[in-house]
């Protein structure tokens, strides 16, 4: 467990906890292994991360618009287990996010 200071008061926070938000930042900077990381700690819940087969599709669906070889075949097994309107609402947030990220590169 790492203890961090934040503006005088503290905080606590595991190294899996540390870690998801490090995947989420490299993210952020357009790192496709990042995408995939959370995919796969989404699609396991592992890694801090709760088992949300929407967020596992969509953090696959950015790795593979990203590059990443592996990404698009876990975004398909991860589908088989999903419905029909559950992959629409992960695409739609997969949209969204990369839609936000360039706004806050602009």
């Amino acid at each position: 467990m790492t203890i961090i200071a934040i503006g005088g008061s503290v905080s606590r926070e595991t190294s899996q906890e540390g870690l998801l938000g490090t995947w989420l930042a490299e993210a952020a900077r357009g790192d496709a292994g990042a995408c995939y990381d959370l995919g796969v700690a989404f699609s396991a819940g592992s890694n801090g991360a709760p088992c949300d087969l929407i967020e596992a599709h969509m953090w696959f669906n950015i790795a593979a618009a990203r590059g990443h070889e592996d990404a698009a075949s876990c975004r398909a097994d991860v589908s088989d287990e999903m419905t029909a309107r559950e992959i629409a609402e992960a695409q739609r947030r997969a949209r969204q996010w990369l839609a936000e990220g360039r706004l806050r590169a602009a």
